[in-house]
């Protein structure tokens, strides 16, 4: 298999949706290459699991007195503050055919791809089922996944150095209030590369760059017209629509 790769860039979190989207429906009917992307969020945005509602999990009037985007993913799991300054995403979407079949031997390749780029900066990183990769014990990558017409899509984000305070003032997480108690609580339980390496969000996409294609036959390419076409028609009627975003 030869994959595209899409080098880091930077869109609005409704067209970055609309991308992902796009790309796996070129795959779907032949026109698209399995494709390797990444990318990051401006503005800063969140993005909640398709099964989630909107309402429920984000303080949407606060997203928009602050300029945050706020979307709904196609994938399952849950809401995640995508700081445009504290995380890369990525995406991989291929044919189902060439992908483990089991979801979790499916997510354990992929991830294995974050861990070998975080070993490349000296942290040695592991996988915890079902979908999070960890670092002594603290998540430090959150994964969700979708099988769709015969196409697999798989996106996370690798957390760099992420405001947790800011994430929980757009956050409705358990209802709790911001709080230094409830921050510590989440601090606990996630860690970032900074916490380990001294390094610049470059060096973290570098390295992500070389674990990604890693012993992969692969080019280095962009959007064709027609995905991009298609992904700005999907950021407008789909993913910028209150339709679909407070569907739930």
């Amino acid at each position: 298999m030869r994959w595209r790769i899409i080098e880091l860039e930077t869109r609005d979190a409704c067209l970055n949706m609309g991308i992902d989207q796009a790309i796996s429906e070129g795959i779907a009917e032949g026109s698209s290459d399995p494709t390797i992307r990444f990318y990051k969020w401006h503005p800063s945005a969140v993005s909640i699991g398709c099964f989630q509602s909107m309402n429920d999990e984000v303080d949407v009037q606060k997203c928009r007195e602050e300029g945050i985007g706020y979307v709904r993913r196609r994938t399952g799991g849950g809401a995640v503050f995508h700081d445009e300054n504290g995380e890369i995403t990525y995406s991989v979407i291929a044919p189902e055919r060439e992908m483990p079949r089991g979801i979790i031997d499916s997510y354990r390749l992929i991830c294995g791809w974050i861990i070998d780029s975080l070993a490349t900066l000296g942290i040695s990183a592991s996988f915890a089922p079902i979908n999070d990769i960890v670092v002594n014990g603290k998540k430090i990558s959150g994964n969700a996944q979708t099988r769709r017409d015969g196409v697999l899509l798989q996106h996370g984000t690798v957390l760099y150095n992420p405001d947790i305070r800011r994430m929980f003032s757009l956050l409705k997480v358990d209802n709790a209030k911001l709080s230094d108690k409830a921050i510590r609580s989440v601090e606990e339980r996630v860690t970032r590369v900074t916490d380990y390496a001294k390094v610049s969000q470059d060096d973290l996409y570098k390295a992500m760059l070389k674990g990604f294609t890693g012993g992969k036959e692969h080019y280095i390419g962009g959007l064709s017209d027609k995905e991009m076409k298609a992904a700005l028609q999907l950021s407008k009627e789909v993913y910028g629509s209150d339709g679909w975003n407070f569907s739930r």
